[in-house]
């Protein structure tokens, strides 16, 4: 029996993958948000594409404040966005 591989959906272009290939996208319980590369950060996950345009999208929609339930301020944008150039495309 083949092994079950976990499924997320990207909150930019709002695909299922596996969730191998997202980054998550965390809510620590004090509120900070950042990347989580790993998977493992306590906390509040939302999932997205390696891809700056995929975490555009979501900030245009609002997807990331929807699955927080909280409004997020420019500067954590700009610092995920940074945080995403760092990266090469595939960091598992």
């Amino acid at each position: 029996m083949p092994k079950k591989i976990p499924m997320r959906q990207c909150a930019g272009c709002r695909e299922m993958k596996p969730k191998q290939e997202l980054i998550r996208v965390v809510r620590s319980p004090e509120g900070a948000v950042s990347l989580d590369f790993k998977g493992k950060l306590p906390g509040r996950g939302a999932y997205v594409c390696p891809d700056p345009a995929c975490l555009a999208r979501a900030r245009k929609s609002r997807a990331l404040e929807r699955a927080f339930s909280a409004p997020l301020p420019d500067q954590v944008w700009q610092a995920l966005e940074e945080q995403m150039k760092e990266v090469p495309a595939h960091a598992p």
